[in-house]
This record gives C-alpha cells, sequence and structure tokens, in this order.
C-alpha cells in the first residue's frame, strides 16, 4: 500500500492543483477589473482608455483635482505622443503616465506610492477607472 500512495501522490497533487488553477485565474482577472479593461501592474494600473491623448489629459487632471492630489508636476515629450502628471495626496505620490495609442486611444498607468517599496495598487484602480468613466 505504501508503494502504491507513493506512485500516485504526484499525480493527486497535480490533478488537484490543475483543478484549482481556473478558478484562481479568474478571481485574479476579476479582481484586477477586468469587465473595464483595467489591470493591475507591479505597482499600480493601467488601461488603454477611449479618447486622444489631450482629452485623456484633461480628464486625469480633472480626476485628480477631485481626489484632491496637489499636482506637482508634468511632463510631455517633445512629440507629445507620452505625458505625464505627478502630484501628492498626503503622503502618497500619485503619478499618471499616459502614450498615444492608434484609432483615438490613449494607453494610461496611475500608480500611488507610499514609501521606497509600497504602491496602493487599489487607489491606483480607483482614479484609473474614474479618468476611464469619465469618457
Amino acid at each position: 500500500m505504501k508503494n502504491l500512495w507513493k506512485a500516485s501522490a504526484p499525480w493527486v497533487l497535480l490533478i488537484g492543483l490543475a483543478s484549482v488553477q481556473p478558478g484562481c485565474v479568474a478571481a485574479g482577472a476579476a479582481a484586477a477589473g477586468a469587465g473595464t479593461g483595467i489591470y493591475l501592474t507591479s505597482r499600480g494600473a493601467e488601461s488603454i482608455v477611449k479618447g486622444p491623448i489631450d482629452q485623456v489629459e484633461s480628464r486625469a487632471r480633472a480626476v485628480l483635482e477631485k481626489e484632491g492630489v496637489n499636482i506637482t508636476g508634468t511632463q510631455t515629450e517633445q512629440s507629445g505622443d507620452k505625458r505625464e502628471l505627478k502630484g501628492t495626496k498626503g503622503d502618497v505620490e500619485v503619478t499618471v503616465s499616459m502614450e498615444r495609442q492608434p484609432e483615438g486611444t490613449t494607453k494610461a498607468e496611475v500608480t500611488a506610492k507610499k514609501n521606497l517599496v509600497t504602491w496602493d495598487k487599489d487607489y491606483a484602480q480607483r482614479v484609473l477607472n474614474k479618468i476611464v468613466q469619465q469618457g
């Protein structure tokens, strides 16, 4: 009986893991905002947003103001294809990075940095969701 258990244990483990994986993937996608096209990154959230970069930047500024984020800096690439807004809300540094995409869309990423190693992905996702909803 011991030899049978040793031989079948890896298969039982493998089958058990395989049956768990689809549920985990679905839960992860839902948590990342898959229904809205917002995905979590290693530091925040990103999405392809409907609207040209000028419009998305205006929406991002409006959302940051409503959120009470004090915009402390802006950066625009010479071509205008990439833009960035930086600001603070309390001890959190918020950054909205935008990049022009084809067909009148903009790739936007929001990060909310609490300190050197801690990122508030939930807050970044909420801010990006508000930018997306304004479109």
